[in-house]
C-alpha cells in the first residue's frame, strides 16, 4: 500500500474576487517526485507556496514527515527569484547600485552568506564544496550578493537547497537563468538528491529531468494527476488586431553606429570581468549574447545601458558619441528600450499595469507626470494589444509574475527606440505566451530596430536574429554571421 507524504484536500483560494484554486485535492505518496505545471497565472507557484506553508488558502493540509529519515524535516521553497537584504536588513535597492556597490560594500559576499545559512541549518561546509563545483559557482565567493546576475542568485539558492537536503524540496522555476552546462549538472545533482530521500516538486514547463515519476497540470482551479506529461502543439497566441501603427515606423537613427566597443576592460579590484572586448553593433542589425552563466553578459550589457561607472574609463562610442564626452545618463536612456530580470526586481511594484507601461516613455521606474494626449492614447493601445484591458488598473505587484512580464515587456517597446535590448525578456512566460513574444520581435524588428537579445534556451529564440556575439570567462570567443537554424 502507498504511504501519503503530502494531503491537499478541498483546497480553496480566491484573488480579488477571481477563484484560483476551487475544491482542489492532491496526493502525493512517498517516492513521488513530481513536475508541477499549466499555462501562465493557473496557479502553480500559488499551490506550491500553500504546500510550503507561505500563503493562507481555505482547505486542509497535512505534511507526513519520516521522524527516521536523517533529512530535515521540513518543506523549502525555491522561489523563482530571490529577495535578498543588505547588511541593515533593507532589501530596496536601486537597479544601477549592483554596479557601484564595489566601494560601499552593502551586501553579504556569497562565502558569508554561506557560512550563515551554514550555522542556522546546521550544515557541514565541506559538505557544499562539490555542489558549488558542480554548478560552476566556487569562483562567485568573494562577490556581494548586489553584483549576481539573476542566474547566479538561482545557483546561490539551488546551492543551499541541495546543501539542506530537506525532506520535501519545491523548486519554481529551477532552470530560469541557467545556461546549458548548468541545466543538465542540476539535473544531475536533483538526481542525487532524490536518491538520498529528497522528494521533489518542480514548477516548471520546460525540462524533464529523469528522475521524475508523476506529473501535475492545474488547469481552471484543479489539478489533474498522471504518469505522463500532456504533450499539446504550442501554438502562439493569434490576435487580430494588429500591431499598433506607431511601432510600425522606422526609430529614427542618430548613427550608422550604435555601439562601438574598442579595446573595453571591466575589473573589479584583481577580479577582470571583461577582457578586452572590441565589438560593434551597425544601425538595424539583430544580435544573439552568449555566454555560460558568470561570462560577462550582464556586464556588457550594462555598459551599452550606460548603468556602469567604469565605461568613462574605456573606449566606448554609444550612438555616435564617446562614452564621457557631455552626454548624460538619461541621454544615452532615450535611445533604448531594456527589459531584464534584474531591471523587474528593482522596478516600482505598486504602480498600476498602466503607469507602468507608460513610465517607459521617461525610462523611470514609476510614473511621475501626466501624459500628453497622444502618448497615453499610444499607452491604450499596447495594453489593448497585450490583452491587459482588464488589468490596466490594477497594481504591477498583485499580478502573477507573467503578467508581470508581458506589462514591462510592453513599456520596453513603447517608445518605439533604436535599440532593444532583451535580456532574458521570457523569464516567468509559458510556451506560447514565448512564441507569441517572439513573433512580435520579429515583426517589430521588420521596421529596421536594432536588437540585442540574450538567452539561454536556444529553441526560445526570435527568427530574425543574424548575428551571434560569445563570451566566455569575460573574452570574446565568436564573433559571426548566421541564421536560425544554426541555432536550433
Amino acid at each position: 500500500m502507498k504511504e501519503n507524504f503530502v494531503s491537499v484536500q478541498n483546497l480553496n483560494l480566491k484573488y480579488q474576487q477571481k477563484s484560483v484554486l476551487t475544491d482542489l485535492n492532491w496526493t502525493i505518496n512517498k517516492g513521488e517526485n513530481y513536475v508541477l505545471y499549466g499555462e501562465s497565472s493557473s496557479g502553480k507557484t500559488t499551490l506550491a507556496k500553500i504546500i510550503a506553508g507561505l500563503q493562507n488558502a481555505i482547505g486542509d493540509l497535512k505534511i507526513n514527515f519520516d521522524s527516521e529519515s536523517h533529512l530535515p524535516a521540513e518543506v523549502l521553497f525555491v522561489e523563482s527569484w530571490y529577495q535578498f537584504k543588505n547588511l541593515e536588513g533593507v532589501a530596496n535597492f536601486y537597479y544601477q547600485q549592483r554596479y557601484t556597490s564595489q566601494q560601499a560594500k552593502d551586501t553579504l559576499t556569497v562565502h558569508a552568506e554561506l557560512v550563515h545559512y551554514g550555522k542556522e541549518k546546521g550544515l557541514h561546509f565541506d559538505r557544499v564544496e562539490p555542489i558549488l563545483e558542480a554548478l560552476n559557482f566556487s569562483s562567485f565567493a568573494s562577490s556581494q550578493l548586489i553584483e549576481l546576475s539573476s542566474g547566479e542568485h538561482k545557483k546561490l539558492q539551488l546551492v543551499k537547497a541541495l546543501w539542506l537536503k530537506p525532506q520535501l524540496l519545491i523548486i519554481d522555476q529551477p532552470y530560469t537563468g541557467l545556461d546549458a552546462a548548468s541545466r543538465k549538472n542540476l539535473n544531475l545533482l536533483l538526481d542525487e538528491a532524490s536518491k538520498e530521500g529528497v522528494q521533489l516538486i518542480l514548477v516548471c514547463n520546460d525540462e524533464l529531468p529523469a528522475f521524475i515519476n508523476r506529473f501535475a497540470k492545474i488547469k481552471n482551479g484543479q489539478i489533474f494527476v498522471s504518469d505522463s506529461k500532456e504533450i499539446s502543439p504550442v501554438s502562439a497566441e493569434k490576435h487580430e488586431r494588429e500591431i499598433p501603427d506607431f511601432l510600425k515606423e522606422s526609430p529614427v537613427f542618430s548613427s550608422d553606429s550604435i555601439v562601438e566597443m574598442v579595446g573595453v576592460n571591466i575589473s573589479y579590484g584583481e577580479k577582470q570581468v571583461l577582457k578586452n572586448i572590441n565589438w560593434e553593433v551597425k544601425a538595424g542589425e539583430k544580435w544573439l549574447l552568449k555566454g555560460h552563466n558568470g561570462s560577462g553578459k550582464s556586464t556588457l550589457l550594462s555598459l551599452v545601458n550606460g548603468d556602469h561607472p567604469q565605461s568613462y574609463a574605456n573606449e566606448l562610442y554609444l550612438f555616435g558619441n564617446r562614452r564621457g564626452s557631455g552626454e548624460s545618463i538619461w541621454d544615452i536612456k532615450q535611445h533604448i528600450g531594456l527589459i531584464s530580470p534584474e531591471f523587474h526586481w528593482y522596478f516600482d511594484a505598486n504602480s498600476t499595469v498602466w503607469q507602468s507601461i507608460a513610465s517607459g516613455f521617461y525610462d523611470t521606474v514609476g510614473l511621475f507626470q501626466q501624459l500628453p494626449y497622444t502618448k497615453s492614447a499610444q499607452v491604450d493601445e499596447l495594453v489593448e494589444y497585450f490583452g491587459l484591458t482588464t488589468s490596466k488598473n490594477e497594481l504591477l505587484s498583485t499580478l502573477p509574475l507573467g503578467k508581470q512580464r508581458l506589462v514591462l515587456l510592453a513599456r520596453t517597446i513603447i517608445k518605439n527606440p533604436e535599440l532593444l535590448i532583451l535580456d532574458e525578456p521570457c523569464q516567468g512566460l509559458d510556451q506560447q505566451q514565448t512564441q507569441h513574444f517572439n513573433q512580435l520581435i520579429d515583426e517589430l524588428c521588420s521596421n529596421g530596430m536594432t536588437l540585442i537579445y540574450v538567452g539561454h534556451f536556444e529553441s526560445q529564440l526570435p527568427t530574425c536574429i543574424e548575428k551571434r556575439i560569445l563570451l566566455e570567462k569575460g573574452e570574446v570567443k565568436v564573433v559571426e554571421s548566421l541564421n536560425i537554424e544554426i541555432l536550433s
